[in-house]
């Protein structure tokens, strides 16, 4: 491989791994934000009846950004590999731990009184603290944090695991399918790990289990809605590194994603 190549390929990891984790961590630190799907396509809620609890599709606000991030592990898989992925995802994760303890030290800075007075009142006039509501949007549960880092880790591996058997078993061919059925089979997990973390012991079993399966049938659509971009990436990829070239380091990729781990 030339040099030029080499380049192309080093700039292209970097822009890969620029927006996997700005979208990783913008969707950790927006995540505190609950939305309602139907609500805000104007639509009446939901009401599924799942397990006994009626349930709408109120989700995270991350949830919105994090299909960039579905996205780019895909693109890395495929080209990077088992060892790309992991270095990425492991460094996102130590990023994202990083931003929460910086949060949390701005938190215990005493507010300038100036800022509490000037920022004390809503467009209504309703007075409120300023200071109690950046702590209360910024701060989140540390059983939280540990959840979603641990679920985003397994996720990602069992994301590279199954990308790397599908292409192991059908070679080059099904683009679709390896990059479609390994984010339905690590979201899933995604879905139940962090939630099992995070609220064993606040919620019951099957209350978990009844918004696991609701936030998993959204990312399931959003899954499959993603098909069309992941091959416009592919192909704007193959272009910038040459046919050739792509395929070379993707083959390449697949013969050093062995094992889970």
């Amino acid at each position: 491989m030339d040099k030029t190549f080499e380049q192309k390929r080093n700039q292209l990891f970097v822009i890969l791994a620029g927006i996997f984790i700005t979208n990783a961590l913008l969707a950790e630190l927006i995540g505190v934000k609950i939305f309602s799907i139907e609500s805000t396509l104007g639509l009446s809620p939901a009401n599924l009846n799942i397990l006994g609890f009626e349930m709408d599709f109120n989700l995270t606000a991350g949830a919105v950004i994090w299909p960039m991030v579905f996205i780019t592990t895909d693109l890395v898989n495929e080209y990077f590999g088992k060892p790309g992925v992991k270095q990425l995802s492991y460094f996102t994760a130590a990023l994202i731990a990083y931003a929460f303890l910086v949060i949390f030290l701005t938190m215990q800075l005493a507010p300038a009184g100036f800022w509490m007075e000037t920022n004390s009142h809503d467009a209504a006039g309703n007075v409120f603290d300023m200071d109690f509501a950046y702590n209360k949007i910024f701060g989140q549960g540390q059983r939280i944090i540990v959840a979603s880092l641990i679920a985003f880790l397994i996720g990602q591996l069992v994301d590279v695991f199954v990308f790397q058997q599908l292409r192991k078993a059908t070679g080059s061919k099904y683009l679709w399918l390896r990059a479609t059925g390994s984010t339905l089979i690590s979201q899933f997990v995604d879905s139940f790990v962090v939630l099992y973390i995070a609220f064993s012991g606040i919620f019951t079993n099957r209350q978990i289990l009844a918004i696991g399966i609701t936030n998993y049938i959204y990312k399931f659509l959003v899954a499959l809605l993603l098909t069309p971009l992941i091959y416009l990436g592919h192909a704007m990829i193959d272009r910038y590194l040459g046919k050739e070239n792509a395929e070379r380091i993707s083959d390449n990729a697949a013969t050093q994603s062995k094992g889970f781990f």
